[in-house]
């Protein structure tokens, strides 16, 4: 079996993330002192430093932050999925997740506060354009 570069390795921490994802659900982690969901998951609360924290379903819904359309990219296995979308989204519980806009029927679709919604392919959390979001 060849090696994913597109999938970071799971170690005993992001194992329960990575397992999730391939099932089609998105987790993120939640602080019980200070309330705050984060995201990518870390062992500790990164806003009160706070160990009390602990894995929560996102909702899968987000906006759209930002984005860069890839043109080119020569690293497996990205060179043959070009032109690509990669982009930053604010999920409804709060944090900022890097992740890929797929499906769009044309690059016009893209804007600032767009609405979008999780979904997955091979295990990885990816967002589409709600067709509401107008």
């Amino acid at each position: 079996m060849s090696a994913r570069y597109d999938v970071p390795e799971a170690d005993a921490f992001t194992r329960t993330y990575w397992e999730a994802a391939a099932r089609g659900r998105l987790l993120v982690r939640r602080c019980g002192a200070c309330d705050r969901a984060h995201h990518y998951p870390r062992e500790f609360c990164p806003y009160c430093w706070s160990e009390d924290v602990s894995w929560e379903e996102a909702c899968g819904r987000a906006t759209l932050y930002t984005w860069s359309v890839v043109h080119r990219n020569d690293l497996p296995p990205f060179g043959g999925r070009t032109p690509y979308v990669a982009a930053v989204v604010d999920l409804a519980e709060g944090p900022r997740m890097m992740t890929e806009i797929v499906g769009l029927r044309d690059e016009g679709e893209l804007r600032a506060g767009a609405e979008v919604m999780a979904g997955f392919r091979e295990g990885v959390p990816v967002f589409r354009i709600r067709p509401d979001s107008g």
